[in-house]
């Protein structure tokens, strides 16, 4: 399983790019774009994101020796969970296996919910 690094008790996101749930909403028309989302299967029964493979992070044993075929590692790629903690674990993480244009989902679908698409359930 994925670790975050704490630096002074804080989270160590500032090498993390990030994006807002208004970004997301114009980068989903980019066919370009490459989307992971890390939260568990029952989290997306309730509430997804069209075009986004669903990768869970408790399943990362499972899917991370394959990430680099299921993935374009020069491809810009935006990662979302809930809120936006596990998603900047897999961004760290995607960093460290080469991907160049990684971005975390700030605020998560929960943000998007509330800000972009309130149609999509909260949870």
């Amino acid at each position: 399983m994925l670790q975050l690094r704490y630096k002074g008790g804080k989270m160590n996101s500032e090498l993390i790019d990030s994006i807002s749930v208004k970004e997301l909403e114009q980068s989903l028309k980019n066919k370009n774009i490459q989307l992971l989302d890390v939260r568990e299967y029952q989290e997306v029964e309730i509430a997804y994101i069209e075009g986004f493979e669903v990768l869970p992070l408790s399943e990362f044993d499972n899917w991370s020796s394959q990430i680099q075929t299921l993935f374009n590692q020069n491809s810009e790629t935006l990662v979302i969970c809930h809120h936006g903690i596990r998603s900047a674990q897999v961004c760290h993480w995607l960093q460290k296996q080469g991907f160049s244009s990684v971005k975390n989902i700030s605020g998560g679908i929960d943000a998007y919910s509330v800000y972009v698409d309130p149609s999509i359930p909260r949870y």
